[in-house]
């Protein structure tokens, strides 16, 4: 069982040290402090579950509302907060009263054991939906392309062995990982997932390997790494071609040794765990600028999965959008039956920058602004970009030229003498480079 995490905010020693005491011999972790300020700041630096305080730390209101804000407003998770005698104006119901030190004792108990049941049943939730969820027959896949991907990912989920797994940012690169642990030997272990772009070098040397107390500012206790929470289990690495060569060492050892040191440990820590990376980026290109190790590259790409871009397979636009339409449709309350002819020109002929997440946020939003049941091309509202960053690396410039004629057809509403003025070329140059790249809208049918 993971106990609760407290932080308790008392002037008074005799009850401070009475309520850590009592706490601590029942298992929980207690940080104390006497200073309100000093207790905002720790609350920024660690997440706690229950905060314990009285009304006399607070010298001013707006020193109360300052913590209140910090600990309950700002947090993803918002603790409890256990106070002496609760302000009529306080009606949140995080926010408990404790008239007496046995009565906060007793009412942390009652919080352990509330979310230890909701905890249980979220875990036995996922490990009922997660096999369904990530089963490969249940993934859209209606192109070849992707039917290609599901059968290796059939074939290597039995296995150890590591894999790449290489796409534009919204291919589906997390899908496919949660996919093969959750068909492999591993799955009723942890599957934890680390984005290396997210995060600074020295917080992303943390949060792999962990860091032991004093280890450097704001290292207020131990803090576990991923790679120990993942043991037995699966560690997915995405976007591992942002990570700093220093940090890709230490990723190397443990790939190689099944070992790490904590961030000012010393203790050798051994570690069973299948490694899965992604990325969007060209390791060759990066390992030949000096940013990526080679050796590195060669011990993740044992196995090696690509996901082609959405425009590239387009037998799987529209069943995706109608498992979206469907996803959407339930959460959102709205009985939507499916798209209009036109929207359906409009979803398959759309180059799709941002591939499958962006399709999924647009029907998201075509479900949501919706008034009738099917949703038609009005509801597929789209932001267009026609800045120079749509020639993206690894994009020809043939399929960028033709990108970037659709986004100006659609943006001057499918005509094309508008849409030509938008590209700075003629009428009839426009009329050339649709009939070349084979752009049909089913106006332009209608009209002949």
């Amino acid at each position: 069982m993971v106990m609760a995490h407290i932080l308790l905010i008392k002037r008074n020693e005799k009850e401070r040290n009475f309520l850590a005491k009592e706490l601590k011999k029942n298992g929980y972790e207690v940080d104390e402090i006497t200073d309100i300020r000093k207790a905002i700041d720790r609350i920024n630096e660690l997440r706690f579950d229950v905060v314990v305080a009285d009304l006399d730390t607070m010298n001013t209101v707006e020193e109360g509302h300052n913590l209140l804000k910090k600990v309950i407003r700002e947090q993803v998770i918002p603790p409890y907060l256990i106070i002496d005698k609760k302000p009529p104006a306080w009606t949140e119901s995080y926010i408990l009263e404790a008239s007496s030190l046995k009565k906060v004792i007793e009412l942390i108990g009652h919080i352990q054991s509330k979310e230890q049941k909701l905890m249980q049943a979220e875990i036995d939730y996922l490990r009922h939906r997660q096999p369904y969820i990530y089963n490969t027959d249940h993934i859209v896949a209606k192109s070849p392309q992707m039917r290609q991907v599901l059968s290796m990912v059939k074939k290597i989920c039995s296995s150890d062995a590591t894999v790449l797994i290489t796409g534009e940012t919204g291919t589906g690169k997390e899908l496919i990982a949660s996919a093969i642990h959750f068909n492999s030997p591993r799955r009723k272990r942890a599957f934890v997932k680390v984005n290396c772009a997210a995060l600074h070098e020295t917080l992303l040397e943390s949060e792999l390997f962990g860091h032991e107390k004093g280890a450097f500012t704001g290292a207020y206790k131990r803090r576990i790494g991923r790679f120990e929470q993942a043991d037995g289990g699966t560690m997915f690495l995405d976007e591992i071609g942002d990570m700093s060569p220093s940090v890709q060492a230490k990723v190397l050892r443990v790939i190689q040794e099944k070992e790490f040191e904590r961030l000012g440990g010393e203790k050798t820590i051994k570690v069973d765990v299948r490694l899965l990376a992604a990325t969007n980026k060209d390791l060759r290109a990066l390992i030949e600028e000096g940013k990526f190790r080679q050796d590195l590259y060669y011990r993740i790409n044992v196995l090696h999965i690509h996901l082609s871009p959405l425009r590239e397979r387009h037998e799987d636009i529209m069943p995706l959008a109608e498992f979206f339409l469907r996803k959407f449709s339930s959460h959102l309350s709205k009985p939507i039956k499916g798209f209009s002819p036109g929207a359906k020109r409009f979803l398959l002929n759309y180059p799709w920058p941002g591939n499958v997440r962006e399709l999924e946020n647009i029907i998201e939003r075509a479900v949501l602004m919706a008034e009738g049941d099917i949703i038609d091309e009005r509801d597929l509202f789209i932001e267009y970009d026609l800045s120079p960053s749509i020639v993206r690396k690894g994009i020809k410039l043939k399929e960028a030229e033709r990108e970037l004629i659709i986004q100006a057809l659609q943006r001057s509403n499918w005509i094309q003498k508008e849409a030509a003025r938008l590209l700075g070329i003629s009428k009839r140059a426009i009329h050339y480079k649709i009939k070349k790249y084979g752009i049909k809208h089913y106006r332009w049918i209608k009209n002949r």
